[in-house]
C-alpha cells in the first residue's frame, strides 16, 4: 500500500499507535468545533505548527518545511474553499473555515506521517474488537478506517508530484490543465490499491 511514512525518532514516532491515533483525532476534532472567528483562524493556524514542530520529523526546521510541503500539496483545495466562501459567507467565516479544513488535513498527514501503516492497521483493528459482538467485522473495518486516513496525504502527494512534472514541462498553470492529468493518477492510483487487496484476500 502507498504510504508516506517517514521513518524518524520524534516523540510521535515513539508514541504508540492507537494513543497517537486518539490524539490526532482529537486535535481534528477540536479544530472542527471552533467558531468561524478571526480568533478560530489563528489558533486552526497555529495548532499544525506546534504539531509539525513537536513531531520530530527531522527536517531541520522544526517541521516547517514538511508542513509546507503538505499545505502546499493541497493549495487547489485551499483556493477553492475560500473562493467559494468568500463568494457567500464574507472574510471572517471563510477564512476560518478555511484554515480549519487546512488544519484537519494536514494534521491527518502527520499521522500517517509517523505511523506504519501496519502498526495504525493494527491500533484500529484492537479498538473496533469489542463491536465484534455487533457482527462487525473489525479487520475490515480497521482496514477502511486507515485506508481513509492514508488516502487524503496520498493524493495531496499525487498532486504535487502532477504540478512538479507540469512544472518541469514549462506547462501553464490553471485548475483544468492541473484537473485532468491528477484524475488519470487518482484514479490509476485507486486502481492499484484495489488490486493489492483483492491481492489479499479482500473483496
Amino acid at each position: 500500500m502507498l504510504t508516506l511514512y517517514r521513518p524518524g525518532t520524534g516523540p510521535l514516532h515513539r508514541m504508540p499507535a492507537g494513543p497517537k491515533l486518539l490524539l490526532v483525532l482529537a486535535a481534528v476534532l477540536a479544530v472542527s468545533l471552533l467558531p468561524s472567528t478571526w480568533a478560530a483562524a489563528g489558533i486552526a493556524a497555529a495548532l499544525p505548527v506546534v504539531a509539525y514542530a513537536l513531531a520530530g520529523l527531522g527536517d531541520g526546521m522544526l517541521g516547517l518545511r514538511e508542513l509546507a510541503r503538505q499545505v502546499l500539496a493541497v493549495r487547489w483545495v485551499i483556493v477553492i474553499t475560500l473562493g467559494g466562501q468568500l463568494l457567500f459567507l464574507g472574510p471572517e467565516p471563510a477564512v476560518a473555515n478555511t484554515a480549519r479544513v487546512t488544519s484537519a488535513v494536514v494534521l491527518a498527514a502527520l499521522l500517517v506521517l509517523t505511523t506504519r501503516v501496519t502498526n495504525l492497521l493494527d491500533a484500529v483493528e484492537r479498538g473496533l474488537r469489542p463491536l465484534a459482538a455487533l457482527r462487525v467485522d473489525p479487520a475490515r473495518a480497521a482496514l477502511l478506517l486507515t485506508v481513509t486516513l492514508s488516502t487524503v496525504p496520498v493524493l495531496a502527494g499525487l498532486a504535487r508530484d502532477v504540478r512538479d512534472a507540469q512544472r518541469a514541462r514549462g506547462a501553464r498553470a490553471g485548475l483544468r490543465a492541473f484537473a485532468v492529468p491528477f484524475l488519470v493518477v487518482a484514479f490509476k492510483h485507486a486502481d492499484e490499491l484495489g488490486d493489492a487487496l483483492t491481492a489479499r484476500g479482500v473483496r
